[in-house]
């Protein structure tokens, strides 16, 4: 029976110990709610990291059975692996680097090394338990090599992928000395998800740049896949955290903050510590409202909660340290006998104080220098069912993607935050209400239930995509139909494209002459009775002459403006004009100068501007302006323009590899039609030919023909085997 393993690097679960017996109970975090619906069901399952050593062979058994009952499978780790994958690699490399903190990174072998392996063990685990039909879904930072592992073993499985955290722009993920081994890792996912388009449009721009892929809109082609990479914000349990507000404990602990805060406006702070958070820069901007405004001193408090996270490592204990002496010293300096500015815990609270104080509080401020989502900020406005209160909102976390009304300020702006806790004491509560009521529908909409089921919808429509895919590549079976196809007609018309059909992609586009194995080929295929074989291509007519004249082949140039057939000489298509040239040449040498690396290649009636020289990214965004701006001079002029592989050509309209293709066919009859082509122009032989021919795209999916093949290696083997005879 099919079934959906969840994989996260922690269980949901907190295990405590007394006695020798181990105590299990279900955690109570976003992630372990929302998922909930899914690992409970069936034989559904739960694979992680239980959160802490078990070493003794017969407590792991004890602890596996346990967990089972719960449809969880722990994988255990050594101290050393902790220390290393969980605490090194992933929390002192990758961590700092995604949040925009590289000074922090530290890039060890070691730490590496370690987070292979335990990577490795996660793959080990779910290999026995995985069966062909199962869906996979890996969360998070700490498991990134797992999708591609599991790719390599189990081709055919559904596997998603979904990141908790940012994806860092290009340039500081290019830092990592591992980069492309963990983009590898991710790419072994059918669906990748993030929580904003940054994220999504940082990870597309890595992959392009980092690795052999195409990407095209949200879709990367590498290693004969598909992957689609989707933006899907996480949201919260909205309905758990609307009614906590009416619960016994949770009215109790509202009643005691009533007491304690009569005449002051509580503002909130609640946050782990970390130096993403933005800890100290908000209280920096607190210190300043009190010293600006001295009116507040007395009737506004700041009531912080930080959370206590890995206060061993460097880093976190100055962090704490530093927190530790500024509320220390804005206390010491602005307190009155009556009253202290900063209430600070250093420590978790249990969800019920945390409703109270979401309840409670007038202002939430929540101001992280960089977060992937912020589910803090969502949990406060789910509390307020009154629809008042104020929520300040760090324009750095994906929250403020979607809580747009909420106070967005730059975190890293004191000022800015000191002004808006300002306008929040100050709002008037009509417009408190209009602000919070609009950002209620958002996070009641956009629940976690509704983000897990976006996904999994998602990932079943991917797949069911990927399979339509396979099904237009020439397998096995389809190439032999083909072959007899080929064999039982009488007369037989191959049309090929040349560059990236025939030959691979050059920078240099005089490189691309055709090689003596292709030579062979091609002397063959014409030499077989009854094949009429032609090379259709957008190469310069000279070239393709001086190439492919001294062979028994019909000879397409410059996409039909010049044709030649086997004993004949060259002749040029009808009625065309090259006069637009001198308008037209003027706007791509100025593209040419802004970009080092273009080049202009002219023809009899096109002229081409190539960029396959030119730095990755830059070529694209000369080539989108150039587009735009020869679209405007082009449209009145019977002139198409048409992009390629890093070119972008501007022709006479009535020149067309259709048509050219078509005319061929006028010669004489023909039982067996075939074209190849890997470009934007093939699309149109695809679309011209009859319903009847074979039609091949290659090296993409995405066309209208009737199958693909992935490369020219590919295709030269695919035309070797057709019959001789």
């Amino acid at each position: 029976m099919r079934k959906t393993i969840i994989v996260s690097n922690r269980l949901p679960v907190k295990i405590s110990e007394s006695n020798g017996e181990y105590n299990l109970q279900p955690s109570e975090g976003g992630l372990a709610t929302g998922l909930g619906s899914i690992y409970r069901e069936g034989n559904n399952i739960w694979v992680g990291w239980p959160g802490q050593e078990i070493s003794d062979p017969k407590e792991q058994e004890t602890v596996t059975k346990q967990l089972r009952k719960m449809n969880l499978l722990p994988v255990f780790l050594s101290q050393d692996e902790i220390n290393n994958y969980y605490e090194g690699f992933s929390n002192e490399t990758l961590w700092p680097v995604f949040h925009y903190m590289g000074v922090y990174a530290r890039y060890d072998q070691g730490y590496w090394d370690a987070y292979y392996q335990v990577n490795k063990k996660f793959r080990d685990i779910i290999l026995k338990i995985a069966d062909p039909g199962d869906i996979i879904w890996i969360h998070d930072y700490q498991l990134l090599l797992l999708p591609g592992m599991l790719r390599a073993e189990l081709p055919e499985i559904s596997i998603g992928f979904f990141q908790h955290i940012p994806f860092p722009s290009f340039e500081l993920f290019r830092l990592i000395p591992w980069r492309a081994e963990i983009l590898e890792g991710m790419l072994g996912a059918d669906l990748m998800g993030f929580h904003t388009f940054d994220d999504t449009r940082h990870f597309l721009n890595a992959v392009s740049r980092i690795l052999p892929a195409q990407t095209s809109a949200n879709v990367v082609s590498y290693n004969d896949r598909a992957i689609v990479v989707e933006t899907f914000p996480m949201g919260i349990d909205f309905e758990k955290y609307s009614k906590l507000g009416s619960d016994p404990e949770v009215q109790k602990q509202m009643e005691r903050l009533k007491e304690n805060f009569q005449q002051e406006k509580l503002v909130l702070s609640i946050d782990r510590l970390d130096y993403s958070k933005g800890i100290l820069q908000r209280l920096q901007a607190f210190e300043l409202l009190l010293q600006l405004h001295p009116e507040y001193i007395g009737k506004v408090v700041l009531y912080m909660i930080v959370v206590p996270s890995r206060d061993t490592v460097p880093q976190y204990k100055d962090l704490r340290d530093e927190i530790d002496k500024l509320v220390g010293n804005i206390n010491a300096r602005f307190r009155t006998l009556a009253w202290h500015p900063i209430q600070y815990f250093y420590r978790s609270f249990p969800i019920e104080t945390l409703s109270a104080l979401y309840n409670f509080a007038d202002i939430c401020l929540v101001t992280p220098m960089r977060d992937g989502m912020n589910l803090v900020s969502k949990e406060y406005v789910a509390s307020r069912n009154n629809n008042d209160g104020v929520l300040i909102l760090s324009e750095m976390a994906g929250a403020s993607k979607e809580l747009i009304d909420a106070l967005i300020v730059n975190p890293n702006n004191i000022g800015a935050i000191t002004r808006s806790i300002v306008e929040a004491i100050n709002m008037p509560k009509a417009e408190q209400e209009r602000r919070m009521k609009a950002m209620r529908t958002v996070v009641a909409k956009f629940n976690v239930n509704h983000w897990v089921k976006l996904f999994m919808t998602r990932l079943r429509e991917v797949n069911e995509m990927q399979q339509n895919m396979l099904a237009r590549r020439v397998s096995q079976e389809t190439a032999t139909l083909i072959r007899h196809q080929y064999q039982v007609a009488k007369r037989r018309i191959i049309f090929l494209d040349y560059d990236g059909t025939l030959v691979g992609f050059q920078s240099n586009i005089d490189q691309a002459s055709p090689d003596q194995d292709l030579y062979q080929l091609l002397r063959e295929l014409s030499s077989v009775p009854g094949n009429d074989v032609v090379i259709i291509s957008g190469r310069n007519h000279v070239t393709l002459g001086e190439w492919f004249g001294h062979l028994k082949l019909d000879l397409i140039a410059e996409h039909g403006a010049w044709q030649k057939t086997k004993e004949g000489e060259w002749y040029q298509l009808p009625g065309l004009s090259d006069t637009w040239k001198k308008e037209i040449l003027p706007i791509m040498e100025l593209a040419t100068d802004r970009t080092p690396g273009a080049f202009i290649e002219e023809k009899s009636f096109s002229l081409v501007w190539h960029y396959r020289k030119v730095e990755s990214g830059l070529g694209e965004l000369r080539a989108n302006e150039l587009m735009n701006t020869l679209r405007y001079f082009t449209v009145e002029k019977g002139l198409q323009v048409l992009p390629g592989d890093k070119v972008i050509e501007v022709k006479n309209i009535e020149i067309n590899k259709g048509k050219a293709a078509l005319s061929w066919l006028n010669h004489q009859p023909y039982d067996f039609i075939m074209a190849m082509g890997d470009d934007v122009t093939d699309e149109d032989i695809f679309k011209a030919l009859p319903l009847e021919a074979t039609t091949i795209k290659v090296g993409s999916q995405v066309s209208a023909a009737q199958y693909y093949l992935r490369s020219y290696h590919e295709v030269r083997h695919f035309l070797r085997t057709l019959p001789k005879s």
